[in-house]
């Protein structure tokens, strides 16, 4: 979403950090680069003015002008006033009170509330709550079957009543009906419209006065531009809105509306939806957006996403097998499985710290879905003993493995290569046993990736 903004802040501060000194001459020149950036990002004219004030405010200080080292003291600035620009602290649901605590999630049609209410419903369960889906959605056209298969995906009940019409009688039905569940929140999925229209607000003004929710949040698409201001606004005015939830934020768009609701609405983004899957919703932590914008990566929220998918017990027996050094290739397959868990390996790579956004793209091209199905593929191939040991695998087995998987006798050699280098690797790197599995996986399943690209560019 902010790959552009991130390139072009990328090339201010390269240059700010070869300056020995700076000058109040050229931190304008490099500021006005950076409103150029924020306005071309789609921030808000008055927005991205404001921002650029108080770090030019901030920089023109004593303190960076005699600075020993002046460039990383302005970017440090920078940092701290995007914090502050994205809300400046993370601000989490709000669930307290008596049990079902009630979350209103509003906005317009095409926003992706049912997806998010879904969503929102698997990350509060993954927290050890019990949500209940409530399908208040009347007109759209299959909008309930829509929740109940994706409340089935998620293993969360949906509430539905396809014979009523009365939206606020539905919302009280579903209060009543996860309170005899014993859910402790309600999820409820309100129609949209194709445009703010006050038919839409009173119905939404008269749910809200059924069931009092504890959380109204306005689901919006960050792909919307500067017409998303507009809608939020108006929402809040009618509403009272809590918080903001973005979807999409793993798209294309230049993503500037973004970096201007919590100045513009004053509401917090409290929700950002990062991908496509159940488990792709995050809470908003606008230090770790900030650092990601600014190319400082996010080790916090990959370290989350590796705790959501490697089970201690399970590291506790590779250890073991590390230390014996009988790691075999049903334990790389297993490790593969996890890791591809946590999402596509560009954007893991992403939240890496000193990854640069030209290295992501080129990774977004090299690295391929199919290559991580392709080393599956060899190793599903193959038998259980030759997994458990694959100096079994002579030449006539190479070839059986390579018919069954749809793959060369060339890229299982290259695989069974791979996997004797990076035992050899563990026997160096047992202090650490579940990074160094992590680490060779990541090798091996992106490494022929790299060389069939390299080599193409050579022949070119």
């Amino acid at each position: 979403m902010f790959e552009v903004l991130s390139q072009r802040l990328d090339g201010v501060f390269r240059r700010w950090r070869g300056e020995a000194l700076l000058s109040e001459t050229n931190i304008a020149e490099s500021l006005r680069e950076v409103r150029t950036a924020l306005l071309e990002a789609d921030v808000q004219l008055q927005v991205a003015r404001d921002f650029v004030t108080r770090v030019q405010e901030k920089a023109l200080g004593q303190e960076v002008l005699r600075s020993l080292q002046p460039g990383q003291l302005l970017i440090k600035i920078v940092h701290e006033e995007l914090v502050a620009l994205l809300g400046g602290r993370t601000e989490d649901l709000l669930l307290s009170g008596p049990p079902p605590a009630v979350l209103l999630l509003v906005g317009l049609q095409g926003s992706g509330k049912t997806t998010l209410a879904a969503k929102l419903g698997a990350l509060l369960l993954r927290r050890g709550h019990k949500p209940l889906l409530a399908a208040a959605d009347v007109y759209r056209p299959a909008a309930a079957a829509q929740l109940e298969m994706l409340g089935q995906q998620a293993g969360i009940p949906v509430f539905s009543r396809p014979e009523l019409s009365d939206v606020p009688e539905i919302a009280r039905q579903a209060r009543r009906a996860a309170r005899e569940q014993l859910r402790d929140v309600l999820i409820v999925d309100s129609a949209g419209r194709l445009h703010v229209d006050d038919a839409l607000m009173h119905e939404l003004e008269a749910v809200r006065a059924a069931v009092p929710p504890q959380e109204t949040l306005l689901v919006l698409d960050a792909m919307t531009g500067q017409e998303a201001l507009r809608v939020a606004q108006e929402f809040d005015r009618r509403l009272a809105l809590t918080g903001v939830a973005l979807t999409k934020l793993d798209g294309d768009a230049r993503g500037g509306a973004a970096l201007s609701l919590r100045t513009v609405l004053g509401k917090p983004i409290k929700l950002v939806g990062v991908g496509e899957g159940l488990e792709d919703l995050e809470t908003f932590h606008p230090e770790r957006m900030a650092q990601r914008i600014l190319g400082m990566g996010d080790v916090l929220t990959l370290v989350e996403k590796a705790q959501e998918v490697y089970d201690e017990e399970q590291a506790q027996q590779l250890e073991r097998k590390l230390r014996r050094e009988k790691l075999t290739l049903e334990d790389f397959l297993e490790q593969l499985q996890a890791m591809r868990k946590m999402g596509p390996l560009d954007k893991v790579l992403g939240l890496l710290p000193g990854v640069p956004a030209a290295a992501l793209a080129q990774a977004r091209q090299q690295i391929e879905a199919r290559q991580l199905h392709r080393v599956q593929g060899i190793v599903h191939s193959m038998t259980p003993a030759e997994r458990r040991s694959p100096r079994l695998i002579d030449g006539s087995r190479r070839r059986r493995i390579a018919r069954g998987s749809g793959t060369s006798v060339q890229e299982v050699n290259q695989l069974l290569t791979q996997f004797e280098q990076m035992q050899r690797m563990m026997k160096s790197m047992t202090a650490n046993p579940r990074q160094a599995v992590r680490t060779a996986a990541r090798s091996v399943a992106a490494g022929p990736a790299r060389r069939r690209y390299g080599s193409k560019r050579k022949r070119h």
